[in-house]
């Protein structure tokens, strides 16, 4: 049962890099550029539903679709103010603008709501009556004599990251703007020439992919609900990593890439060593680029020149 447990845990941790990892390889796939500071708007999503919760009292359903709409908002602002600039310059410039605009929202974070670490409430827990008419909270599921226990965070995260992947696909395989988000993926001066604006495109991208992020920082909060300025900042590095893992620009790349970075973080940190499955999980990345240079689903594109 420990190693169902472990595995369970993994599979839960892996579909929040999976949510955020959406974010990083849909920039990239269509924009060709990284946007660090993605971690970061994770951390905006989750202060946001935090205070709407415990200081304004809104429901968790309330608080997720306000953080939502907050990060979105935060990601065009992003794009247009830090990144459209930058259309044509170096990609070394478009990194350092990245870093500025994590290290501005760290710091903004930090002004506005102090260094203090918070408790995140908790959202998924079912309250019924017991024997003697007291309130008892359940916060998850008991299998085989209560020997495996399911969280009700995990079962939600994982079910959320399956529908988004599924919603996702069809929405680039489908809808207008997905194919028009591809046609820029493929090459941006000729989905311009047929009359797709290239600009609009962008930045739904980055609203979808800012989106993600609010939903990610909600559930990983909910998981480990521990909020600081720099909750995102690891959680984000990671997620880039399963980005890369996956094959970054693949939307199957990056679900297959945060879920098994998930299993390795887990399972390291279960049967190896806690201080070494961060190392652990970067020396797979690598073993993984060195027989895979683009990723597990990426393909290898040759570039004219």
């Amino acid at each position: 049962m420990t190693f169902l447990s472990h595995l369970i845990t993994g599979i839960s941790l892996g579909s929040i890099y999976a949510i955020i990892a959406l974010g990083y390889t849909m920039v990239y796939g269509i924009a060709k550029m990284l946007n660090f500071a993605h971690g970061d708007v994770i951390m905006v999503g989750a202060y946001i539903c935090f205070f709407a919760v415990s200081t304004y009292g809104l429901s968790p359903v309330v608080g997720i679709l306000l953080a939502m709409v907050v990060c979105t908002i935060l990601g065009i602002v992003i794009e247009r103010l830090a990144y459209k600039p930058l259309r044509q310059a170096p990609s070394l410039a478009v990194l350092i603008t990245a870093i500025g605009v994590s290290w501005f929202l760290q710091n903004g974070a930090q002004i506005l709501w102090s260094a203090a670490p918070k408790v995140f409430p908790a959202f998924f827990t079912i309250t019924t009556t017991g024997e003697n008419g007291e309130e008892v909270v359940q916060n998850g599921i008991s299998l085989f004599g209560n020997q495996l226990n399911i969280s009700y965070v995990t079962i939600f995260t994982v079910l959320v990251c399956v529908v988004i992947m599924v919603c996702l696909t069809l929405f680039t395989q489908n809808s207008k703007m997905g194919k028009a988000m591809r046609a820029c993926s493929e090459d941006k001066g000729a989905a311009h020439l047929m009359g797709i604006n290239v600009n609009a495109t962008i930045s739904m991208t980055f609203a979808i992919g800012s989106a993600l992020a609010a939903i990610a920082g909600v559930l990983m909060c909910s998981a480990y609900p521990t909020l600081t300025p720099t909750t995102g900042s690891m959680p984000g590095i990671k997620a880039f990593t399963a980005a890369v893992f996956g094959g970054i620009g693949s939307i199957p790349g990056a679900f297959l890439g945060g879920l098994l970075l998930g299993l390795i973080e887990t399972f390291a940190k279960a049967y190896i060593s806690t201080d070494l499955s961060d190392a652990i999980v970067f020396l797979a990345l690598i073993v993984v680029l060195l027989v895979r240079p683009t990723g597990l689903l990426g393909k290898y594109v040759p570039e004219k020149v």
